[in-house]
């Protein structure tokens, strides 16, 4: 079976990663679907688009399999988000692959604190905690990781 395709994302598909990020969200166990949820997340989309994201896709043959966003001028990278039918294929080794093509020599993100899972990743693939800092927007307390080429 073919990997999914990473591309950039098209201004129909966005209220389609809205669902994506909250399905993805509420696996973590950190959040509840709600069509309140969704609505923000779809809203949030746009909004950060507008923002500078760059936003990609994972397509699986017309199914989003996962979302990578990326804000290229700050090298931040600042959504990965794998639908749970997707997760544990490496996917998200193949989007953060494809992150560091985009910004191949370093690479900021942060990560909920209470997202073990996903921290514990990110170390594993080479990022390096740097601080914790509260994020404004939500209330959640954020790991800083940062990877830099060897």
């Amino acid at each position: 079976m073919p990997k999914p395709i990473i591309r950039l994302a098209r201004a129909d598909e966005y209220d389609e990663v809205g669902r994506v990020w909250m399905e993805s969200w509420v696996s973590t166990g950190l959040a509840e679907a709600s069509n309140f949820l969704l609505a923000n997340l779809r809203a949030r989309v746009r909004r950060e688009i507008e923002d500078g994201w760059t936003l990609f896709v994972a397509d699986d043959n017309g199914t989003i399999a996962a979302m990578l966003a990326l804000h290229l001028p700050n090298l931040y990278l600042d959504q990965l988000f794998v639908t749970p039918g997707y997760q544990g294929q490496s996917l998200g080794r193949q989007l953060l692959a494809f992150a560091r093509t985009q910004m191949p020599d370093e690479i900021y993100l942060r990560c909920v604190r209470e997202n073990e899972k996903a921290w514990r990743w990110y170390e594993r693939e080479g990022f390096v905690f740097e601080k914790e800092e509260v994020a404004t927007a939500t209330g959640f307390m954020m790991k800083c990781y940062r990877w830099k080429r060897p």
